[in-house]
This record gives structure tokens, sequence and C-alpha cells, in this order.
């Protein structure tokens, strides 16, 4: 990997990593190991002043920020409520990223299916009550966007361009103190919201 790097970076972009703090993407479930493993070659082998790795699914939710207002950004997809014995998984915002996903009326066909079994779980819940339960509508959105092909890129982009980005980078500092492990723990959604 660390060849790979040193071509990307001498080679493509030209860059001296000394002077740029650096963005690099992981796949959801990317082990600990992987992360840290990361860390030592762009600290060590780069020396790079700050390195913040994030989850390529974050980035993409990010890239959504540009068809909203700046009061409703928000980096969660879906929400959880955890209550007493039951919990509850609803989708607010689905944001869809490459892949299959750019196959014709994809987004369209998604929010009509994904309404259809939200619908019916509310139905079933009123039901399943008696009626003593009339549960709200749920708006189910599916947001596709103009750059959703690069959502990932677009999204780490724009989050490198915030001036918060600097504020949640690990630094070679905290890396020289710590360690690898710095890299376990990620400090964007403390810092951003």
């Amino acid at each position: 990997m660390e060849r790979f790097m040193e071509q990307v970076i001498f080679k493509y972009l030209r860059a001296e990593p000394e002077d740029h703090y650096f963005l690099m993407t992981e796949p959801p479930l990317n082990t600990p190991e992987n992360r840290e493993y990361l860390a030592e070659i762009m600290f060590e082998s780069f020396n790079v002043p700050g390195l913040y790795i994030a989850v390529q699914a974050v980035l993409a939710l990010a890239a959504s920020w540009t068809s909203r207002q700046v009061g409703e950004r928000t980096l969660t997809g879906i929400v959880i409520d955890s209550g007493d014995g039951v919990t509850h998984a609803i989708p607010v915002n689905v944001v869809l990223s490459g892949g299959s996903t750019m196959f014709r009326d994809f987004g369209r066909r998604l929010q009509r299916d994904l309404k259809r079994v939200v619908d019916a779980r509310l139905r079933l819940s009123e039901e399943l009550s008696g009626g003593r339960i009339k549960p709200k509508p749920v708006e189910v959105q599916v947001i596709t966007h103009h750059m959703q092909r690069y959502a990932v890129w677009f999204g780490g982009s724009m989050l490198a361009s915030t001036p918060e980005f600097f504020q949640v980078c690990h630094t070679k500092k905290d890396y020289e103190e710590y360690g690898p492990s710095i890299c376990r723990h990620n400090p964007v959604f403390g810092v951003m919201s």
C-alpha cells in the first residue's frame, strides 16, 4: 500500500505530503487495524501534518448538503428509536451514491417502494393497537443529485473545504503522543454538530 500511496501522491497529485492535510476514505466495516496501518504509512512514511479517515457512506451523505438549507445539514440517513422493549428504525433520508443506484428511475422507484413499506407498517401499528395509536405520517425522502455518481468524492471535497475540517483531523503531534490507535475514533461527529 505504501508504494501505491507514493505513486498517487508524487506522480499523480504532484504534491509534497508534508505541506497538506489528507482526507482518506474507507469502507463502512473496515477493521481498526487497517486504519492504524494507513495512519502509520501516512504519518511515518510521508510525514503528513494531519489525517482524517472518513467512511465512504458518510461522505456520500455529506454530498447531499448542497441541495438543502444549512440548518438542515445532517449526517444521519436513518433514525433509530430504541424504547423499552421496542426498537423502531425509520428511514428519513436515503442518499443514493454510485453503482446500481445510477439505473434510470432508481431513486423514484426506491422512494415509492419505501413509502409503501413505511405506510403499511404505520397502518399495522394502528390496527394492532386497536385504533388507540394513530401514528403520524412519515415522509420518506430519497435524495438524488447531479453528483450522485461521484457522491463520495464530492462529499469529501465538501467536508475538506469546511473550516472545521482541520479541527477533526488527527495530527502528527497526536500520532506521536498516542500512536496509531488515535485513528480508532472519529472526531467529526462531536465537532461539526
